[in-house]
């Protein structure tokens, strides 16, 4: 959840690592810190709240050096503090270590080094780590951060520097990602792709149980045992302007507004004249697909929300009986698995811990696991028997946006395949749906154009502190994830609901201060919404609604309205996403929220 950024080489430390951690200030953090070894010493600069408050610290007093790491820290063990910043340090000040992840063994462990006169200054986990190393070290810093690793119990990627071995860093990966930038006369670990890209398109993924050592001139990768592997090196595409918010105020916005390019780019790749192509990693053959009967989907929060889109589209169209797990409950009801179902994961980063260890148990029972990802290469890729990629870009706000809108699309065409192999779909039926997904695009830019109307009906309802979402079918879901992106950026209370399920509790929450966001486009339960709708409307509710261009029935039932172009009501969720996006988004600027870095908030969960 944290970001990580180390280097060795000839450029400036200073200006080097924190390029990389404002780079990583999207993943959420509440502190942040650096360390180089200079003139065999070890300095260390840290300090709480933003990058900005390192940077001004860093200019009064710079680091020096050719070897450094960076961190920024979201607080796990010890509230935000400058003593709990990392890098964390060893008693002798030789050993500075930064830490993503949590040391489940933590507590042992330090009782354990204090009886040894280890002295530490911090509430953190990490601190464990730096007087592990220092414990082991005969000076050999590989060996003993080999040896610490052994001991540690979790999940954690570390990066390691020593003021005795001051041309060197050691970084050391179980459980959260780690990857190698390789440069010329340089090398770079981080934990994340858009920390290298200044410096190099080159990478290397490490695995679980796997350590480098970097030089200036030279990588050396190792397992578990100590014994020297080789690695894939891979070329990373992205350009370090496609990390840039160009001309919009938050990357949140720019990337609703990139959401009909996504969608364009993935017709192009998945939609030819023979059929369905879900690339090179889709490795299920059509044989085994047709005889398939059952589909478990787990994943968390905004991809959950996708996945349980995913069960109408599979029980709907392709008649698959279909489960949706959150990963959390999924790997520890222990679920029953007959008729060996297709397990389904999805995640943005392709690194969420409780999708990636929801995964691992469904392969521990011998299962099947198509993955949906938008980070090749990463963990949930690398361990599924098969991924479908987003290629959605890189996403930088915290709140999932683009990567959303794909995964919708990635299930709808997985869906339209599964139901031509099983024949539940004829063919001139598959084809009218195709023509409809190409008009997808064009019908999501006229929803952005109309934003400016979404921003003056968010005006009228900033100040609210409740609101409900209601929808129903293949819509409760976007319900739920209107409701979330709502209260994960403006900070204001957002519940979804089934609106069928209003009168059996919900609605005793109503009054005329309770703003409710119906969503009501024509479809198959169009009257039923209606007569909630009504229901709330009696009660004194402040209604808005989203609806189908050129409803006139909604206005006599509403406060304000979102109207979309009509569409298919297995591809509506798409473009009601976008409306929903907006309007979390314009309330919280209102509110002068942090849109892209959400209070408490990382952008890749990757600790339980």
């Amino acid at each position: 959840m944290c970001g990580i950024i180390s280097y060795v080489g000839d450029k400036d430390i200073n200006s080097v690592l924190m390029a990389g951690l404002w780079r990583l200030e999207y993943r959420g953090y509440d502190s942040s810190g650096v360390a180089s070894v200079m003139d065999g010493e070890l300095e260390v600069r840290k300090v709480e709240g933003r990058l900005m408050n390192l940077q001004e610290i860093l200019s009064d007093k710079p680091l020096g050096g050719k070897v450094g790491i960076g961190h920024t820290r979201w607080a796990t063990h010890g509230e935000p503090s400058d003593q709990n910043a990392h890098p964390q340090v060893d008693c002798n000040e030789n050993i500075a270590i930064v830490h993503n992840g949590i040391i489940e063994n933590y507590y042992t462990l330090k009782e354990e080094l204090i009886k040894k006169k280890h002295i530490f200054k911090s509430n953190t986990d990490t601190e464990v780590i730096a007087h592990l190393i220092e414990e082991n070290y005969d000076g050999d810093l590989k060996e003993s951060v080999l040896k610490s690793a052994s001991r540690l119990e979790g999940s954690f990627a570390i990066a390691v520097i020593a003021a005795s071995e001051p041309d060197e860093i050691v970084a050391y990966r179980y459980g959260s990602p780690l990857i190698v930038g390789l440069g010329k006369n340089e090398n770079i670990v981080a934990s994340d792709i858009p920390a290298v890209l200044d410096h190099t398109r080159r990478i290397v993924i490490l695995s679980d149980g796997e350590m480098v050592v970097l030089r200036k001139d030279k990588v050396e990768f190792y397992n578990n045992k100590g014994e020297r592997i080789e690695k894939e090196e891979r070329e990373i595409k992205w350009s370090p302007t496609s990390l840039d918010k160009g001309k919009y105020p938050h990357y949140m916005l720019k990337e609703i507004y990139e959401q009909p390019e996504v969608i364009e780019r993935n017709i192009a790749l998945r939609m030819e004249d023979e059929g369905l192509n879900f690339g090179e990693s889709f490795h299920f053959s059509p044989h085994e697909l047709a005889h398939l009967s059952h589909i478990v989907i787990q994943a968390c929060g905004t991809s959950w929300h996708a996945g349980y889109i995913g069960k109408y589209l599979f029980e709907s169209l392709a008649r698959i009986h279909t489960e949706v797990d959150i990963s959390s409950e999924f790997r520890y009801r222990n679920p029953v698995m007959d008729g060996e179902p297709l397990i389904m994961a999805i995640s943005q980063s392709g690194e969420t811990a409780d999708t990636l260890a929801g995964l691992r148990e469904a392969k521990a029972k011998f299962l099947n696991v198509l993955s949906l990802v938008n980070v090749r290469g990463s963990t949930i890729d690398r361990e599924s028997d098969s991924t479908i990629y987003l290629n959605a870009g890189p996403e930088i706000g915290v709140a999932s946006t683009k990567a959303y809108t794909s995964q919708i699309f990635q299930l709808y065409l997985f869906d339209l395949y599964l139901s031509k192999l099983k024949w539940t779909m004829d063919a001139p039926e598959i084809e009218k749906r195709v023509k409809e997904v190409n008009e997808i695009p064009e019908k999501m830019r006229k929803i952005l154009g109309s934003a400016d109307n979404i921003r003056k009906i968010a005006e009228k309802y900033k100040d609210s502190k409740d609101f409900m979402f209601i929808g129903r079918g293949i819509n409760y879901p976007s319900a739920l994830e209107g409701a979330l992106k709502l209260k994960e950026i403006s900070y204001i209370h957002a519940t979804g609901y089934p609106a069928g399920e209003m009168k059996h509790g919900p609605i005793a929450l109503i009054d005329e201060n309770t703003p409710v966001v119906a969503i009501a486009p024509h479809s198959s339960v169009y009257e039923k919404m209606l007569n909630n709708i009504e229901e709330l409307k009696s009660r004194g509710a402040r209604i808005i609604i989203i609806a189908s261009l050129g409803d006139k029935r909604v206005k006599e039932l509403s406060n304000d309205v979102f109207y979309i172009p009509p569409s298919e009501e297995s591809l509506s969720p798409i473009l009601i996403a976008l409306p929903l996006q907006l309007f979390a988004y314009y309330i919280a600027v209102l509110n002068g929220r942090d849109v892209d870095r959400p209070r408490n908030l990382a952008k890749s969960v990757t600790v339980e």
